[in-house]
């Protein structure tokens, strides 16, 4: 499929970029965009909650009655969970969310969105954007001309580009991301997913590998 490549002030060039099926055309696999997703989300997680279990409760080990002949349930020390201050049975600990998933399916994940999107129309290409200065306005103007101005937009870049990247940084329903640094979340979190035309056989042969 082909898709025609955009000025920045949203008119077509006459040049085209093809996009290879088997990256932007398969049938999306949606069980695979859960996992990668579930995955990142996972990453963000800190996991340094904590709970006090019985030993680590600072108060006195004194037995609270005697074992028989009271005629109630047998006590413990005040630091047994089932008293008011006491520790916490099974309560949080430390640890890390991460887990693995094979490079195979993560590529999966990312050709499924891309196919979904392309089938929805929310795929863009834009011709390569330089900017001789970070400048906001200017960034503004090509989102104000691709009309996307208030719509989630995620710029993809074939190379770093620190002008771009800083024009756009406090504009907050964009992101602009180097081709190799995208996730299955990226594209997903996007409601318009915009690639400079250098970008596009970068991110095919990324996706190939």
């Amino acid at each position: 499929m082909e898709l025609v490549v955009l000025n920045n002030s949203g008119k077509e060039t006459g040049r085209k970029v093809t996009l290879d099926d088997s990256v932007f055309g398969i049938e999306p696999n949606q069980h695979a965009v859960y996992l990668e997703v579930k995955q990142y989300l996972a990453a963000q997680r800190q996991g340094t909650h904590k709970a006090k279990e019985r030993s680590e409760i600072t108060a006195s080990t004194r037995k609270l009655k005697k074992q028989k002949g009271s005629g109630s349930a047998r006590y413990g020390d005040i630091k047994s969970p089932t008293f008011k201050g006491g520790g916490r049975v099974f309560g949080p600990k430390p640890r890390d969310y991460r887990f693995k998933l094979n490079k195979a399916l993560k590529r999966l994940a990312k050709k499924s969105v891309l196919s979904q999107k392309l089938k929805d129309n929310s795929i863009k290409v834009l011709e390569d954007l330089s900017l001789n200065a970070p400048k906001t306005k200017d960034f503004i103007s090509v989102l104000n001309a691709l009309e996307l101005n208030g719509k989630k937009a995620l710029f993809i870049l074939p190379e770093a580009n620190k002008n771009v990247y800083l024009s756009s940084r406090n504009l907050p329903k964009t992101r602009v991301l180097k081709y190799n640094e995208i996730s299955s979340y990226d594209l997903v979190n996007a409601g318009e997913i915009i690639f400079f035309e250098g970008a596009v056989e970068k991110f095919q042969e990324n996706l190939k590998k």
